[in-house]
């Protein structure tokens, strides 16, 4: 059954487009890597009463939006085996944390087996 890698986390708005850039960037990496799906969204309507919000939940500054994202993988060792390759790949193995378009430190992931596939 297939396995999730899941991402929550705040972007200024204004490095949208940079970000988008190196979200591209890393999506052909982790296909090229054997990761069967790699999807990136950016919020559009976060603000649901009654509800607790992505912005709320991750407390986004006024600047802010949230991009919620996933990787779909085979099992959690394809997702090992596929992640232990991304890490090693040139392309992002010497990048900087501190220069992401993002606060990575406020970043919220997870490792999720599939529970319904409808």
């Amino acid at each position: 059954m297939s396995y999730v890698d899941g991402y929550v986390l705040p972007v200024p708005k204004d490095k949208i487009q940079a970000y988008r850039r190196l979200a591209k960037q890393a999506g052909t990496i982790w296909r090229e890597h054997g990761a069967l799906e790699y999807r990136e969204c950016v919020g559009d309507d976060l603000e649901i009463d009654g509800m607790l919000s992505f912005p709320q939940g991750i407390q986004t500054k006024p600047d802010e939006t949230v991009i919620f994202a996933w990787i779909v993988f085979r099992s959690k060792a394809h997702r090992d085996r596929v992640n232990a390759k991304v890490m090693q790949d040139p392309r992002l193995a010497n990048m900087n944390p501190e220069s992401m378009p993002f606060d990575h430190k406020r970043m919220l992931y997870g490792g999720f087996k599939l529970l319904v596939d409808a």
